[in-house]
């Protein structure tokens, strides 16, 4: 960089200003402060590039040929333009002349002065089709074979065709004139019902009016257009804010997740602590359960055991009983001795007795 475009890049502004100014003399680049603020060195080339380029890019030089070449073709299409009105309208004048033919009597004079016109504009539309342009070949084969000389002898007579430029500017005058009122008319329709010399006056304003109403147009072009740069910008500054918003809002997400699953872990822990010692507890009851069953069953079957003891006893001094009566019967007739086997029966049957309680409270204590 040399001595005077560092100058120029110091003279420019530091920091935010120097981006602005960058960004104002390259509209068109899709670049953002962001951009310069993170590629400095990029920065000052472009600050230094923008004292040679306008804001289309274009060198001061080729911006000022530019403008020779556009004013150059500007004033070659008025001169196209007009000549191609000027055509137009004639031919509309033969056509309207066309119409009115078949719908009301034309005076002779009006007749000729058309017909002379329609034909040399064939003739003339005709030349042009055969006489080759500077930039075609001129060995070029002609149309039919045709020669643009061939077709000036199709020209109506010298005296009706002066007759017809006599009248020619006069009736052209009054056809644009029509034209004129019926664009003033489709301008402003309010006008319609004006008089004459009214929509006269208006339409020596009307040039006016649509050059204003043009450069408003071009404005308001170009204001949607620097709007629509200026959108642009904004909507990707817009949609990177948005992204670091998302990407935010993400990592605050999963650290609210984290926290969350940490708590839910630790809940989940005092769960399954608090539902292992329900279950310990549940099986401590169980086996106590298990174990009063067990005693029950022992001591049921200790009982069964005993009863079934006493019974089998009862059941010997039962028969032992049936035995001591029969000898008692049999007995009975000894005498002295009966009283030795009356004792040893009152014996036998306390012992009974005895036997026969037992079994009898063990029988209610079992079913209690």
């Amino acid at each position: 960089m040399s001595a005077a475009e560092s100058t120029y890049v110091s003279t420019l502004g530091k920091g935010d200003s120097l981006h602005q100014q960058v960004l104002a003399s390259f509209p068109l680049c899709d670049i953002t402060e962001e951009d310069l603020t993170q590629n400095a060195q990029f920065c000052k080339l472009l600050a230094t590039l923008a004292q040679h380029v306008d804001q289309s890019g274009l060198t001061v030089p080729l911006k000022t040929e530019l403008e020779k070449a556009e004013q150059k073709l500007q004033s070659q299409r008025r001169y196209w333009l007009r000549s191609e009105g000027i055509h137009k309208a004639l031919q509309e004048m033969t056509q309207d002349h066309c119409i009115r033919k078949h719908h009301a009597t034309v005076p002779p004079d009006q007749n000729m002065f058309y017909e002379t016109m329609e034909k040399c504009l064939l003739v003339a539309q005709c030349i042009r089709q055969l006489d080759p342009s500077s930039t075609t070949n001129q060995d070029q084969p002609s149309v039919l074979g045709l020669t643009p000389q061939q077709m000036m002898e199709l020209m109506p007579l010298e005296k009706n065709i002066q007759r017809m430029k006599q009248s020619l500017p006069r009736e052209l005058e009054k056809h644009l004139k029509t034209k004129c009122l019926s664009l003033l008319c489709y301008y402003q329709p309010e006008w319609e019902n004006e008089s004459e010399g009214l929509k006269n006056s208006k339409l020596s304003h009307l040039s006016a009016q649509m050059g204003n109403e043009k450069k408003r147009a071009e404005s308001l072009k170009e204001s949607s257009r620097e709007n629509s740069v200026l959108l642009q910008r904004q909507t990707q500054l817009y949609l990177s804010e948005q992204i670091k918003c998302i990407q935010l809002l993400q990592s605050l997400i999963l650290d609210h997740r984290l926290r969350i699953l940490t708590d839910l872990d630790r809940k989940k822990l005092d769960y399954f602590e608090g539902k292992c010692e329900l279950v310990l507890q549940r099986i401590k009851t169980e086996m106590v359960e298990i174990q009063l069953d067990t005693y029950k069953v022992d001591t049921i079957s200790a009982h069964t055991k005993m009863r079934e003891k006493l019974s089998s006893d009862l059941k010997a001094s039962q028969v032992e009983k049936h035995s001591v009566e029969l000898k008692l019967a049999s007995f009975e007739m000894l005498g002295k001795d009966f009283e030795a086997l009356a004792e040893e029966y009152c014996r036998l049957r306390q012992e009974i007795e005895m036997n026969t309680w037992a079994l009898k409270e063990f029988t209610q204590c079992k079913n209690k």
